[in-house]
């Protein structure tokens, strides 16, 4: 091949580069763009500024897939400020310093700069701290995109500096609007003449999981898997066929695909805390819904059934003491029978807790016997309750007059005390009139009350 022809091929190669559809459908405008609707709709603070064009720094938290990267990209092309995007993954100081120098070059000039970083909380605190001056005097417009918890994750300096706002996933009429947009509007899809029936559509939206990346990833795959359609079209005098996305295309397109489910971020906390709030709320079906969330998402079982025991014990605690042995019981089926057998138990047991009475009498009591070790850290043991296992210690007084309780009218010792001297007898639990430990109140109602008898007598 001449050196003309190899360079005019690899011009060509270079025009027909390879631009995912997600990128191709990225709306320019507020007017494409879709979902958002609580910060950017009519009369919100954020279309206010881009309609005014009054610019201010921010921070957009979100899942992936809902726009954080384009809603900044419209921002900038809005009010005509320059664009620079900078990943927290791949940029270091050295990028940071070339992108202020720059954005310094353009103020000059009196033109504005829009910083973006995305994954922001990638950046450790020197490197967040590094933007503050130049947000301060107004060399950039700092918008920084994060999947994680900013109250987390950035500097207080930082936050103290922008203004948050929280994007949320895209609902599966936004994700049918966003394939039917890409459907409708890119050249190359336009050419292949696609056809999707409604229940296709749903179905694509809802795999997406609030993802419009991700709808639109799954979209490009199924239009290259699309079959031509028996039915003949003719448009124009010619006879065409469609090409046609079916639900069997979808299925085998989003087989693979996993729940948005980040196992260090937000969603997951998030969800195992709405499983542990479901129980306590005595809400099987709840329970049982976040427990199938979870496993559809990627979580490791065993960390749930380790959450499952601690509800056991901090929720339902001695009203019902069977539920921590059925906690402990589905754990070690899990782990003899793996999945999905075992996840059986440990729905069992998630049922069975949601169910029963609830208390979290132990749980508070343990909290202030905590509180009050610390505090009385160094207070001595009283002499009446230490051991004496030599003549020394006897003769010191060790265990003299301790009442042994098994000798005592009901195996109890009334008036006997067993706190430090200092302290005097505390009260840290308080068993509820639900489930046993109805039955332990009563009990220790009477132990106490023949307790203060003693003290009167």
């Amino acid at each position: 091949m001449s050196a003309e022809l190899f360079a005019e091929d690899s011009a060509q190669k270079t025009v027909q580069r390879y631009q995912p559809l997600a990128d191709r459908m990225r709306p320019l405008s507020l007017a494409d763009y879709i979902g958002q609707q609580h910060i950017i709709g009519e009369g919100k603070t954020l279309s206010q500024a881009i309609s005014n064009q009054s610019l201010h720094s921010m921070v957009f938290w979100g899942p992936p897939g809902t726009g954080k990267t384009t809603l900044a990209r419209i921002i900038a092309n809005s009010v005509q400020a320059h664009f620079i995007n900078l990943s927290a993954v791949l940029a270091g100081v050295k990028d940071i310093r070339e992108a202020i120098a720059q954005a310094k070059h353009w103020q000059s000039q009196g033109e504005l700069t829009i910083l973006f970083v995305d994954e922001v909380h990638r950046f450790n605190k020197s490197q967040q701290d590094a933007f503050l001056p130049y947000v301060e005097d107004g060399t950039i417009f700092f918008i920084g995109a994060t999947t994680e918890n900013p109250s987390f994750e950035l500097n207080n300096a930082l936050l103290s500096r922008v203004k948050t706002y929280v994007l949320k996933s895209l609902s599966e009429d936004d994700l049918q609007a966003v394939i039917r947009q890409a459907l409708s509007r890119d050249l190359q899809l336009l050419q292949l003449d696609i056809d999707i029936d409604p229940l296709s559509l749903n179905m694509l939206a809802r795999m997406a999981d609030g993802d419009a990346r991700r709808a639109l990833n799954f979209l490009e795959i199924a239009c290259d898997l699309a079959e031509l359609s028996t039915a003949e079209l003719i448009t124009d005098n010619k006879i065409s066929a469609r090409r046609v996305i079916s639900q069997q295309i979808i299925e085998d397109v989003t087989s693979q695909s996993v729940r948005r489910f980040d196992k260090g971020g937000d969603l997951f906390y998030e969800q195992i805390s709405a499983l542990h709030k479901s129980v306590r709320g005595s809400n099987p079906d709840a329970s049982l819904y976040w427990f199938a969330r979870m496993l559809d998402g990627g979580c490791e079982p065993l960390y749930i059934i380790r959450r499952v025991v601690r509800m056991a014990s901090e929720d339902i605690g001695n009203a019902d003491p069977r539920g921590l042995q059925l906690a402990l019981a589905a754990w070690q089926t899990y782990e003899r029978l793996g999945s999905p057998e075992g996840e059986l138990a440990i729905a069992q047991a998630i049922v069975y807790l949601a169910s029963t009475a609830k208390s979290n009498a132990v749980y508070t009591a343990f909290k202030l016997a905590m509180a009050d070790a610390k505090k009385f850290a160094s207070a001595e043991v009283p002499e009446h309750l230490r051991n004496a296992p030599t003549a020394l210690m006897k003769d010191l007084g060790y265990g003299e007059n301790y009442r042994y309780a098994h000798d005592e009218e009901q195996a109890f010792a009334a008036g006997e005390t067993y706190f430090p001297d200092e302290m005097g007898e505390k009260e840290y639990y308080s068993p509820v009139e639900r489930g046993l430990e109805l039955k332990i109140k009563q009990k220790l109602d009477t132990l106490r009350q023949l307790n203060r008898k003693h003290e009167k007598s």
